[in-house]
């Protein structure tokens, strides 16, 4: 049983005899994609503040040492990343910061927010109105948080990290797989495209890898909302006492992902944390979002690499990059370049956003019609 999923009415069966088969899955069971794609986005980090207090993250401040961005300080952001040619903005912030953080909860009142969510609304709809698609990542979301946002959202995602119960994870405010889990079963009840995955080297063994991706794919079958699944590797910190993985246990574990999951759903390592060169004749497919402009918040140590080095890595594998958007063609209807049937996946605002009549769909449509 994975831990949290009765508390918030999870139902995910995972299969002892699938557990086994994935067990025994190495690279030379998947074969290497005949593409790689990217995004080009510039990173928001609305606030550094975050119920949780993970082991292995470097992201989180102190309560009275966190703060939060102000709509000027975002707009600027934005204004940036448009001006890189970048098409998604990329917002991020821990779980419910204003339930633990004073500061945080009074800086949003005094702006006229009840909650942090009300708050991502507001500047999600700034980053539209200035010309980039949202894709935010908030952590832990409710029902009620996510419908608040999903409109003004391209996508959306949160990380499912491991469905173990880990020592990482510890602390008065533990990280529960239950409630990760619910986040992205929300997503597949709101209808919103969504990315999450796997964090390798937390203190989890190969059977837990097993079940998180095997859990993973269960939700997406049921919903058709999971559009990538990233595995990604911890990697050490002034925080972490965690080892990086091998070259070798990464490889297993991304062929593992690429053979459990269906072939419409992406695999993607980060090229700033991976040994990416490694790992793509094991399936992967997508390196993520790659800003030209902004630091990787989460981990700063670790440099985006230019988009001379993501083609390199292309042609090493000898395999064409294409950019793509922070919502995959699946999700959208053929008017607007997508491969889709519907508009199922897309609200009428992000619809509006790309469509012929506004100014910066011009540069989304370059983006789709490259491909």
């Amino acid at each position: 049983m994975i831990p949290g999923a009765d508390e918030y009415g999870v139902d995910v069966t995972v299969d002892e005899g699938e557990v086994e088969r994935l067990l025994e899955v190495e690279p030379a069971d998947v074969d290497p994609a005949d593409e790689l794609t990217f995004a080009k986005n510039v990173f928001v980090p609305l606030t550094t503040a975050c119920r949780y207090t993970c082991t292995y993250c470097t992201y989180f401040d102190a309560p009275g040492q966190a703060s939060l961005l102000s709509p000027e300080e975002v707009r600027d952001i934005v204004r940036t990343g448009v001006d890189a040619g970048c098409t998604e903005a990329l917002f991020t912030f821990g779980d419910d910061p204003d339930d633990r953080y004073t500061r945080i909860h009074d800086q949003l009142e005094e702006w006229g927010h009840d909650s942090i969510h009300s708050y991502l609304r507001e500047v999600c709809e700034l980053a539209l109105d200035e010309g980039l698609l949202p894709h935010s990542n908030p952590g832990d979301q409710t029902r009620e948080q996510m419908e608040l946002v999903a409109d003004v959202n391209a996508s959306m995602g949160v990380m499912l990290e491991t469905t173990a119960d880990v020592d990482a994870h510890a602390g008065p405010r533990r990280k529960s797989p239950g409630q990760r889990l619910n986040t992205i079963r929300n997503a597949g009840e709101l209808g919103v495209p969504f990315t999450t995955g796997i964090l390798v080297g937390i203190g989890e063994d190969w059977r837990d890898r097993a079940e998180s991706l095997l859990a993973i794919r269960e939700l997406h079958e049921r919903y058709g909302h999971v559009q990538e699944v990233i595995v990604q590797n911890v990697v050490p910190n002034e925080r972490s006492s965690f080892e990086r993985p091998s070259v070798e246990t990464m490889r297993r574990v991304v062929a593992m992902a690429r053979y459990c999951l269906p072939e419409e759903v992406s695999v993607q390592v980060p090229p700033n944390l991976s040994p990416t060169r490694e790992l793509l004749d094991c399936g992967v497919d997508d390196l993520g979002g790659v800003s030209p402009v902004t630091d990787d918040h989460i981990n700063p140590e670790y440099k985006w690499p230019a988009l001379q080095e993501l083609e390199d890595i292309a042609d090493e594998a000898g395999v064409p990059l294409r950019e793509r958007l922070p919502v995959y063609r699946r999700y959208l209807p053929e008017e607007l370049g997508g491969t889709g049937d519907g508009d199922e996946w897309v609200s009428e605002t992000i619809r509006g956003a790309l469509g012929p009549d506004e100014q910066p769909g011009e540069r989304y449509r370059q983006v789709l019609d490259a491909r």
